[in-house]
């Protein structure tokens, strides 16, 4: 598959180490939901991040909570081994494969291309180049939603990891249907809490935000803040 744009930034890390989430501060879905689709973790941890993309975190919650005491985060997936990646890449092409109504091992050059661009239009390629990690690798990124009081996830119209046009964080914008104006106001709270804390969202997935990665440094350089942005964070082994 072609370079995603943000591949082509440089990374300098800082050498800052992976700590645990402390998730007693937020929610989170335990076992793992990729543990339990049979992703290996090979004794590594998924609910870790770099420790000062951990402070941010913790200063997004305390945001949210000073916003809507009965709103909390839960922390659907951080740090993801190259392995880990590897594993969800073929399950989701699978997957679609599956929902399609096609097999394995009759598909055609064209619908293998087909299905190959929209898994990765979500995923990012497994890459074991240190200069191209993808981004949860790096221990800078994270998935994450909202849930009530009771620790019930809200209806933001769409799942993570969902392969289509509902995972653009904007796709609700425009809607008159007053259910979709309430997830896009999910959406936007969400992304207010994390960008208060210097996160940016990943442009095609309303539930991923980073800090300190290349698709950080991309955006930094985009917007103008930076224009000579770099990632401060690589992949982590």
């Amino acid at each position: 598959m072609p370079a995603k744009p943000y591949q082509s930034i440089p990374i300098q890390d800082c050498g800052e180490p992976l700590v645990p989430i402390p998730l007693d501060r937020f929610a989170a879905e335990q076992p793992h939901p990729y543990e339990r689709l049979g992703a290996s973790y090979a004794g590594k941890s998924p609910f870790c991040l770099r420790e000062r993309v951990l402070d941010a975190l913790i200063a997004a919650q305390d945001k949210l909570q000073h916003i809507d005491a009965q709103v909390r985060l839960l922390i659907f997936d951080a740090y993801r081994p190259i392995a880990v990646q590897q594993f969800m890449v073929d399950y989701s092409f699978a997957i679609a494969v599956q929902a399609q109504g096609l097999t394995l091992e009759t598909l055609t050059p064209g619908q293998k291309k087909v299905i190959w661009e929209q898994v990765y239009q979500i995923w990012a390629l497994p890459s074991d180049n240190p200069s191209t990690p993808p981004p949860h690798s790096t221990g800078a990124a994270i998935d994450l939603t909202l849930v009530d009081k009771q620790g019930q996830p809200l209806e933001m119209g769409g799942a993570i990891d969902e392969m289509s046009l509902r995972s653009q964080p904007d796709y609700y914008l425009d809607s008159p249907d007053p259910s979709a104006a309430l997830y896009h106001q999910r959406r936007e709270l969400l992304n207010q809490i994390m960008q208060s804390a210097g996160f940016v969202r990943h442009p095609g997935e309303w539930w991923h935000f980073s800090l300190g990665d290349q698709m950080w440094a991309l955006q930094q350089r985009q917007q103008g803040i930076d224009p000579l942005a770099i990632a401060i964070y690589g992949r982590v082994d």
